[in-house]
């Protein structure tokens, strides 16, 4: 058993319906380890219902596992806008989502989040981005003003498989960017914040 198996066991088990969300998207998708997956849609299920969020925006849709995750602990009049580039995704997302029965909870957005989330009017109590790394900087300067106070973004893939402790290759625009993000929210007084080791790296942000 190696350690990844041990946070699985001693984590509260998936859904029925992620389950088999889970074990189609390894079946069907060409890099499913793109999945948030067992232990990071706990958490971010968690994360929901610490902080009672009731407006969520998620950057990066993938198949549907982490909005599932989240709208699972959404109060009964939440959320989530969930924005996807890959119309691809499409007959997945959908079929998930209506066999979750939280179709009603979920928004689906196709197309570039740096054109869709400046049309939402917030604010959100939580935002999720996992999406195109290179964009980092650019989703947390959109999302940081549609953040309530007190608000929490959590960010995944922070630590990009441990490149962020190399200098990025001229080419590697998303090491660069998830290293010019992590720097952006060092920096900024506006907020607190908390680098985890959580699978790939979550950055956790605290708007004051």
């Amino acid at each position: 058993m190696d350690l990844e198996d041990y946070l699985s066991l001693h984590t509260s088990a998936e859904s029925e319906i992620l389950q088999r969300l889970n074990r189609e998207t390894h079946l069907k998708t060409l890099y499913p380890r793109m999945l948030s997956g067992h232990v990071m849609g706990n958490f971010l299920k968690m994360m929901v219902r610490l902080t009672h969020a009731g407006n969520v925006l998620e950057i990066g849709t993938f198949t549907g596992y982490s909005a599932i995750s989240m709208a699972e602990a959404l109060a009964e009049d939440g959320l989530i806008d969930t924005i996807e580039v890959n119309r691809e995704m499409e007959e997945m997302i959908s079929k998930y989502l209506r066999e979750s029965g939280l179709q009603e909870k979920i928004r689906l957005h196709y197309g570039h989040a740096l054109d869709i989330v400046p049309q939402l009017p917030g604010p959100f109590d939580l935002v999720f981005i996992d999406a195109d790394k290179e964009h980092y900087p650019q989703y947390y300067n959109l999302v940081i003003s549609k953040l309530r106070p007190e608000g929490i973004i959590i960010a995944d893939n922070a630590l990009w498989g441990g490149k962020v402790l190399e200098k990025a290759r001229e080419n590697d625009i998303e090491t660069k960017g998830i290293q010019d993000f992590n720097e952006m929210v060092q920096t900024d007084p506006s907020v607190e914040n908390v680098l985890l080791p959580i699978r790939d790296g979550v950055m956790m942000i605290w708007k004051r």
